[in-house]
């Protein structure tokens, strides 16, 4: 059996990060058995689990600009002029999606794991996260 929802949320952009730990977790908790998939749709974010907490998320954010900073040149930027080409590196580096077992109804995450979606674009957008539950 397979069963689906979507997640709806706003966000700022520019490495803003959102948690959504208790929204998978609630949707997780209706099955005993099971794997369940995030997905992010769009080439601008990216979806990952870390300990959502203020000093790590801060150190994700500085590592993040490090390895694909906002002020060089993009080839991306100069064929289309919107100066996001950054934010799409930074999502393919972390990819659009991530699994989760789901035992005796819980996720299986560890004590300081969370699910966090992360928004890399220039800009403030409306996003969706799709979660698939197999079981």
């Amino acid at each position: 059996m397979i069963k689906n929802k979507i997640i709806k949320f706003e966000t700022k952009g520019f490495n803003d990060i959102v948690d959504i730990t208790k929204e998978a977790s609630d949707f997780a908790s209706e099955f005993t058995e099971g794997l369940l998939n995030v997905f992010v749709q769009g080439s601008t974010l990216s979806v990952t689990t870390i300990e959502y907490e203020e000093g790590v998320i801060e150190d994700l954010k500085n590592a993040i600009n490090r390895v694909a900073p906002e002020d060089i040149e993009y080839i991306h930027n100069l064929k289309w002029g919107d100066g996001n080409g950054f934010s799409h590196v930074r999502s393919a580096i972390l990819g659009p999606s991530i699994s989760i077992p789901i035992n005796e109804g819980l996720l299986r995450l560890g004590t300081w794991q969370q699910i966090v979606v992360i928004d890399f674009d220039n800009r403030p957008r409306s996003r969706k996260a799709f979660l698939s539950i197999v079981s």
